[in-house]
C-alpha cells in the first residue's frame, strides 16, 4: 500500500510515497527472478570472508614465535599461508562482488523499466495534479540515489555485514571473553543506528519532497517566462523560487549536521570495544589462559572490525536516502497498476456493458436534429466506439463530464464543438483511452488501448494532441517510433499522405536529419505534421485529433487541417475541433456545454437548428465567407 498523497507549493497534490512493508515487498519481487545469482554471489563473498579470518591467527602466530625467541625459519610457513590467504581472498571476493554487483543492476534495469512503463499510464489529471516537478524529481534524483546506491552501497553492505557476523565467530573461538568485551560496543552502536534511522527517513524524505517543490518551482517559472514578463511577476516568482530553495538547503544543513552526530556516536563506540579487549587481553595472558599471540590475534580481530561496523553503519545514511527515493518510486508504480473490481464493484471503464449507447446521429437531451449519414469509408466494424454515461470529474466538486453518450460508427468523422472548459479534451482523452472516467463505460478500440494492440503492426487508438514533441534523432527514427518495421519508402509514403514530404526531402540530410533537440529545428506546423505522418504509419481504426492542428496558426490552419484530413481517410476518428471549419468538414458534430451533449448532428442542421451550435457559427464566422464542406 502508499500512504496518502500529500501537497507541497499551492495546491499541488504530489504523487504517493509507498509504506516501509510495500517497498520491501516491491524489492523482494524485483529481486526474486535472480535468487540464484544472487545466493551464488553471497556464497562466494562468505567464502572470501572466511578466507580473511585466518590472517589474524596467522599474525599471532608470528607476534608467538617472536616472543618465544624461535628461529627465524619457523616463520615461513606463517609468511607463505599470509600470501596464499591474500591471493585466495582477493580473487573470491572480486569474484563474489561482480556477482551481487551484476544483481544489483539487473534489478536496478528491472526498476527502471517498471517505473518508466507505469509513469506512463498514469492517468492524465493525475499528473496534472501532482505537477511536472514532482514526477521529474523522481525520475532524476530519486533514481539516481538508487542507483548509487545499488552500484556502491549495496555490495559493501554486503560484504560488511559478513565481515562482521563471522569475526564475532572468530573471537569467540579465541576465547568468548573476547567476545563479551567486544559486545560492550554494540549498545552504543545500536543506540547510534536507531538515533539516526528515526531522524533520517523523515529528514530524507522532506527532503525529497521540497526538492519537487523547488524543481516545480523552476519549471513553471521558465516554461511561463513570456507570461511571468508580461504581468510584471518577476518579483514573485523570485521570492518563490528563492523561499522553496531556502527550504531545500535548510533540509541538506540538517542531513550534514544528522551525519557528523552519528560519526561522533560511532567513535565513541570505537574506543569503548577496543579498550575492551585490549583489558580483556591482558588479564587472560597475566593468568596465562592465553598466549600473547592469542591476544594481540583477538585485538586484531576487534580492530578489523571498524572498516566493517562503520561502512554499514554510515552505508545506513545511503540506504535510508535510497529507500526514501525507492518508495517514491514503487509510490508511482503502484500508482499505475490498475487493481481489479472487487466483488460487487462495476466494471472500470472501458470494459463492454450490457444497454444500448446513443446510435449515431440520434437527438441528444435538449435538441431533435435529424441523423447524418456518415460518408462512406473503408473501415472495419471493430473500428466503431460507444461511450455510455460516462461523468468523470477532477476531485471532488470537480465536475468536468456529466452522463455523456456518444456513438461512433466506424469510419465516421466525429467533431467536438465547445467553449473553452467544456470538456472537450477530457472526453478525447477517455475515448482514447488514455484516461479513464469516473463512472460509465467505453467500448470499441478504445478499451485497452493503451496496451492492446489492434492486430499485428499497430495500436488500436492514436491521440494526437496540439502539444506535440520532436524526439531527437533522425527524422527516419522519429517516424519509426510509430512502426519501428517501415521501410524508407513506408516514411516517403506516409509524408507524401500529410503533404510534408517535399520540406523533409529539402532537409539537409533528408530523412537521416537530425532533428529535435540540439538538431533541424521544425516549426510548430512542421512537428504536427510530423505527428500526423506518424499516425498514418500506425495505421490505427480509431484516431484522436485533440486539437491538433492549433499551433499551425492562422497563416498554416488550411493546409495543416488538409494534412489532417487525409491523415483520417479510412478511419475512424474524433476532432477536438480548434476551428469550426473542422466542424464543417466532419460528418457529424457534437457539441458539449458544461459537461453535456447539447447537440448533436451534421453542421447544416445544426446551423440552421438556431441553437448553441448556431451562436458559435455567427461568432466564429463573423465576417468571413462561410466555408463549404
Amino acid at each position: 500500500m502508499t500512504t496518502p498523497p500529500h501537497t507541497a507549493g499551492e495546491g499541488a497534490e504530489l504523487l504517493p510515497v509507498a509504506t516501509a512493508a510495500r517497498t520491501r515487498a516491491a524489492l523482494r519481487t524485483l529481486v526474486r527472478p535472480d535468487r540464484g545469482l544472487a545466493l551464488t554471489g553471497i556464497g562466494v563473498l562468505v567464502a572470501a570472508t572466511v578466507v580473511g579470518l585466518l590472517v589474524q591467527p596467522l599474525l599471532g602466530r608470528i607476534v608467538d614465535i617472536v616472543a618465544d625467541g624461535r628461529p627465524a625459519g619457523d616463520l615461513t610457513l606463517p609468511v607463505v599461508l599470509l600470501i596464499a590467504v591474500a591471493a585466495v581472498q582477493g580473487v573470491t571476493t572480486t569474484l563474489g562482488l561482480t556477482r551481487v554487483a551484476r544483481l544489483g543492476e539487473t534489478v536496478l534495469a528491472r526498476l527502471r523499466e517498471q517505473f518508466v512503463e507505469r509513469a506512463l499510464n498514469l492517468p492524465a489529471d493525475r499528473l496534472e495534479r501532482a505537477g511536472s516537478g514532482d514526477l521529474t524529481a523522481r525520475v532524476t534524483g530519486d533514481v539516481a540515489r538508487v542507483t548509487e546506491a545499488v552500484r556502491s552501497a549495496l555490495p559493501e553492505m554486503a560484504r560488511s555485514v559478513l565481515a562482521i557476523g563471522l569475526t564475532l565467530g572468530a573471537l569467540a573461538l579465541l576465547d568468548v571473553r573476547f567476545l563479551l568485551a567486544a559486545l560492550l560496543a554494540v549498545p552504543v552502536q545500536l543506540l547510534t543506528a536507531r538515533w539516526y534511522v528515526r531522524r533520517a527517513v523523515t529528514l530524507y524524505a522532506d527532503q525529497r519532497v521540497a526538492n519537487g517543490a523547488q524543481q516545480q518551482q523552476l519549471l513553471e517559472t521558465i516554461g511561463g517566462a513570456v507570461t511571468v514578463r508580461g504581468h510584471r511577476l518577476e518579483e514573485r516568482h523570485t521570492e518563490r523560487g528563492a523561499d522553496r530553495s531556502r527550504k531545500a538547503v535548510d533540509l541538506t544543513m540538517r542531513s550534514v549536521n544528522l551525519v557528523l552526530g552519528f560519526y561522533g556516536r560511532l567513535h565513541i563506540a570505537e574506543y569503548i570495544g577496543l579498550a575492551a579487549v585490549l583489558i580483556a587481553g591482558f588479564w587472560l595472558v597475566r593468568d596465562g589462559a592465553v598466549s600473547i599471540g592469542t591476544a594481540t590475534a583477538a585485538a586484531l580481530y576487534f580492530h578489523s572490525l571498524f572498516g566493517p561496523v562503520n561502512a554499514a553503519l554510515v552505508l545506513l545514511d545511503d540506504a535510508q536516502s535510497a529507500a526514501a527515493g525507492l518508495a517514491r518510486l514503487v509510490g508511482v508504480t503502484d500508482l499505475a497498476e490498475q487493481p481489479e473490481p472487487k466483488p460487487g464493484e462495476p466494471e472500470p471503464a472501458g470494459k463492454p456493458e450490457a444497454g444500448k449507447p446513443e446510435p449515431a446521429g440520434k437527438a441528444t437531451p435538449g435538441k431533435a436534429v435529424p441523423a447524418s449519414v456518415p460518408r462512406q469509408r473503408v473501415a472495419s466494424p471493430e473500428a466503431a466506439v460507444s461511450v455510455h454515461a460516462v461523468s468523470h470529474a477532477y476531485g471532488p466538486g470537480r465536475p468536468v463530464l456529466h452522463e455523456v453518450s456518444l456513438t461512433l460508427a466506424p469510419g465516421e468523422h466525429v467533431a467536438l464543438v465547445g467553449a473553452s472548459g467544456a470538456g472537450k479534451s477530457t472526453l478525447a482523452r477517455i475515448v482514447a483511452g488514455v484516461q479513464q472516467p469516473t463512472a460509465g463505460t467505453v467500448t470499441g478500440p478504445t478499451a485497452g488501448a493503451v496496451t492492446a494492440p489492434a492486430g499485428p503492426g499497430g495500436p488500436s487508438v492514436v491521440l494526437v494532441t496540439q502539444e506535440v514533441h520532436v524526439f531527437t534523432g533522425t527524422l527516419a527514427d522519429d517516424l519509426r517510433l510509430a512502426r519501428p518495421d517501415a521501410t524508407d519508402d513506408d516514411l516517403r509514403a506516409a509524408l507524401a499522405t500529410v503533404d510534408a514530404l517535399d520540406w523533409a526531402a529539402a532537409l539537409p540530410d533528408g530523412l537521416a536529419t537530425v532533428v529535435g533537440e540540439g538538431g533541424h529545428r521544425l516549426d510548430a506546423a512542421r512537428a504536427q505534421q510530423l505527428a500526423l505522418a506518424r499516425l498514418v504509419l500506425a495505421d490505427p481504426a480509431l484516431a484522436v485529433l485533440d486539437e491538433a492542428t492549433a499551433e499551425a496558426g492562422s497563416a498554416g490552419a488550411r493546409a495543416l487541417e488538409r494534412s489532417a484530413g487525409a491523415a483520417l481517410t479510412g478511419r475512424t476518428a474524433l476532432v477536438v475541433a480548434h476551428r469550426l471549419t473542422q466542424a464543417v468538414a466532419a460528418d457529424r458534430v457534437v457539441v458539449l456545454e458544461a459537461g453535456r451533449v447539447v447537440e448533436s448532428g451534421p453542421h447544416e442542421m445544426l446551423r440552421d437548428a438556431d441553437g448553441p451550435y448556431a451562436a458559435l457559427w455567427r461568432a466564429w464566422s463573423g465576417s468571413r465567407a462561410a466555408p463549404h464542406p
